[in-house]
């Protein structure tokens, strides 16, 4: 009789996880409209800020802008489901005009292929009195094949 009712709170419990909660919209990043969309033809630095804001991250190496924008719909515990997901990334010239746009979408992130090569890791090659004793006394050159 225990058994029964353990597998009735069991289940009474699961139900109420999954059914007992409404979907929700949860925006991440910059929050875009169709207005901003039509602006996407934006000549240089200051009428980007103006339009979009401040960007996500800067790059100051490679003098870019970065905009994440993020829509998630949130039905209950177990389903989520990104709606859509974007990062614009601009850059720019020394005078600061837009000398390059790109929108990559991170909902087809399983259409990237991912590069196979490693490094190789000397560390595990050695032994256990190379590893203990590490850089006492001399080394040959890492293999750079």
């Amino acid at each position: 009789m225990m058994k029964i009712f353990k597998l009735f709170l069991f289940f009474n419990l699961i139900f109420a996880i999954i059914s007992c909660s409404e979907s929700k919209l949860i925006y991440s990043g910059k929050i875009i409209n169709q207005k901003n969309l039509d602006n996407l033809n934006i000549s240089n630095k200051n009428k980007l800020v103006e339009n979009f804001g401040q960007p996500s991250f800067i790059d100051p190496i490679e003098n870019k802008y970065f905009y994440y924008f993020e829509k998630t719909k949130k039905n209950n515990f177990f389903s989520k489901k990104s709606e859509y997901s974007y990062i614009f990334v601009f850059e720019f010239d020394q005078n600061n005009d837009v000398i390059g746009k790109k929108v990559l979408n991170l909902n087809e992130v399983e259409k990237i292929k991912i590069n196979k090569m490693k490094t190789s890791n000397e560390v595990v090659k050695r032994g256990l009195i190379e590893r203990i004793f590490g850089g006492v006394g001399t080394q040959k050159a890492p293999n750079t094949n």
